[in-house]
């Protein structure tokens, strides 16, 4: 037996219903959320000096030496409520001085890379000395970054930030170290939203194979990929994805940085 048919008002519903339904999943899955936000937050900023030039070297992120890898002294270490552990790191931020008239150098901002970790000190309360422990939202900045927006005498200083869109020269570098199947590669001037979420890799003998994250941005496989040219497959915290293919020649060696392609900022 038929159903009854429907009536006309309640059909129409029906196909709003439908429609609207279509629509929505349809943006959700098309359209992350991307980086940039106008929107400026609360934090506190301190500064340490390079007294040795091995202080620009290393780091909780894996970069090695700032300089050689592009980020010079436009860096900052984050403290554990903004670390993600490790996932931000390459992600860039915007930070200005605030509410201090006699220390922050007017209408002046910074643009800085997540290269480090502002480790908690629970030997100090948040509010005491433990500057980078939870909940607080802490920045230290090399003394050069600090000086283009504060006077130094400013020590623990109140600032705005907000999250931007990284803009780098060049394109992606991949760097591979590890030593026989263990591979691991160092993914590092990142554009766009600079964190990356998931990479693949893959030889001219294997399917994509996806990578585990190690440290910060060093991510790692255990796979024979020797004599091989490699591509990857780079997607960054905004859902966007990256493929470079062919970015390593047959004979790369362990220790070699090649540059693939980048993303739009």
């Amino acid at each position: 037996m038929l159903p009854p048919l429907m009536t006309e008002a309640p059909l129409l519903t029906l196909l709003l219903l439908l429609l609207i339904s279509v629509v929505t999943s349809h943006y959700s899955s098309s359209s992350p959320s991307p980086p940039q936000s106008s929107q400026w937050l609360p934090a506190r900023a301190t500064y340490y000096a390079a007294s040795d030039p091995r202080d620009a070297v290393g780091g909780a992120c894996g970069y090695g030496d700032l300089v050689k890898a592009g980020y010079g002294m436009a860096t900052v270490g984050l403290s554990e409520t903004l670390f993600e552990r490790g996932q931000i790191c390459g992600a860039c931020f915007e930070l200005r001085c605030v509410d201090d008239l006699r220390w922050c150098i007017p209408g002046t901002s910074i643009i800085v890379t997540a290269t480090n970790f502002c480790a908690p000190n629970y030997g100090f309360t948040a509010e005491g000395g433990g500057h980078c422990n939870p909940p607080n939202k802490h920045f230290v900045l090399p003394i050069e970054a600090f000086e283009k927006i504060a006077i130094w005498k400013a020590g623990n200083m109140p600032v705005q930030y907000r999250r931007i869109k990284c803009r780098k020269e060049g394109g992606v570098r991949f760097t591979i170290d590890g030593s026989g199947i263990f591979v691991s590669v160092l993914i590092s001037n990142v554009g766009g939203a600079g964190d990356i979420v998931a990479v693949k890799i893959r030889g001219s003998k294997t399917g994509w194979l996806q990578m585990g994250r190690n440290w910060g941005q060093n991510w790692h496989i255990n796979s024979d990929l020797k004599n091989q040219p490699l591509s990857f497959e780079v997607t960054s915290s905004d859902g966007l994805t990256v493929t470079s293919y062919n970015v390593a020649p047959k004979n790369w060696n362990f220790g070699q940085t090649f540059e693939g392609k980048q993303f739009e900022s």
